[in-house]
């Protein structure tokens, strides 16, 4: 016979109510009374009808995720948070990679619906506002990165701006001057901003912003980062600085400047963007900003669960969770 809720609720000396706020995760249940359900719940066994439940609910179960490349690490690594964060309310999470493409992005927030999804987490590169459904009769959206898209969703992402600039003028504490930029593109939301404090960075500090120490780059990935580099240390006079977009173009750059003989951070100092966990064991390993990754799905998912409670105005929030800068050897000697 299966366990249930009274079961336990009884070998726990508690109310079925105490019990059912524990399995649904809620916050306000004494700490004592936590601590005997949980012994309880691993004594019995039990384990929540998640279906029946969401059927009472109205709900699916789950929610999608869209991002653009799971192989980027900064994508793989939120996307483990998010499912995480999911799952401790109920929820699986359904995956889409879209390859950054305005046709397949557009493709898959049209086919999102309550059939499916509760709701939805997008990272979009390519979409633009026309491209996103009317609100009405459809499931709740939260945009994840700043894009210059102007739509009344709900958002979640960091000051991509001021977090270019800390970057920036860390490399100008140190007394570089001659300080490059790689990851310029026009069709990312974010490459424009970081762009903007890279350049807002180098004005605050008296210095001339060059178009040529600025590198375009197609796709945010090593081999970008790494061709970007020859091409800077090939100019007559080349950067003593780089400031990379994101960790993958400044593990690139890293090795160009290791096959040009040049020593990091003596000859030439790189910083990154997102403290992925392989910035922790590049040689050197990187310098690279980074964002709280865990709180930035914690409040994805939670304004999700507020939406479908409707418990806030329909005017879009906005949240801007924290991040820091991680110095590494690619900056300073150890």
């Amino acid at each position: 016979m299966a366990v249930t809720l009274k079961d336990v609720a009884t070998l726990a000396g508690v109310s079925v109510k105490t019990v059912s706020n524990v399995v649904n995760g809620y916050a306000f249940v004494k700490p004592e009374n936590r601590r005997r359900v949980e012994e309880a719940l691993a004594a019995t066994g039990y384990r929540p009808n998640v279906g029946a439940r969401n059927l009472r609910r109205g709900r699916t179960g789950f929610l999608a995720l869209m991002v653009p490349e799971l192989s980027i690490p900064y994508f793989g690594e939120m996307a483990g948070l998010v499912i995480t964060a999911a799952q401790r309310r109920g929820w699986s999470v359904l995956i889409e990679q879209t390859q950054g493409t305005r046709d397949r992005e557009r493709a898959t927030v049209d086919s999102l619906g309550p059939h499916l999804v509760d709701g939805a987490l997008v990272h979009p590169e390519a979409l633009e506002a026309d491209d996103f459904p009317d609100a009405e009769g459809k499931i709740p959206l939260v945009l994840l990165g700043e894009h210059a898209v102007d739509v009344a969703l709900d958002r979640v992402a960091i000051d991509n701006v001021r977090a270019a600039h800390v970057a920036v003028s860390h490399l100008v504490s140190l007394g570089r001057r001659r300080i490059a930029a790689i990851g310029a593109n026009p069709q990312r939301g974010t490459s424009s901003l970081r762009l903007a404090g890279y350049r807002a960075a180098l004005a605050d500090a008296g210095l001339r912003s060059a178009d040529s120490l600025v590198e375009p780059v197609a796709k945010y990935h090593r081999a970008e980062g790494a061709a970007a580099m020859k091409r800077l240390l090939a100019q007559e006079e080349p950067p003593d600085a780089v400031f990379c977009f994101n960790d993958l173009l400044a593990v690139g750059a890293l090795r160009s400047a290791a096959e040009h003989g040049l020593r990091v951070p003596e000859d030439i100092a790189i910083v990154g963007f997102d403290n992925t966990e392989e910035s922790a064991f590049s040689l050197p390993a990187l310098t690279t900003i980074s964002p709280d990754k865990a709180a930035i799905a914690e409040a994805a998912i939670d304004l999700i669960d507020s939406r479908l409670a409707g418990t806030e105005s329909d005017a879009p929030r906005s949240v801007q969770p924290p991040f820091s800068l991680e110095v590494r050897e690619s900056t300073v000697v150890s």
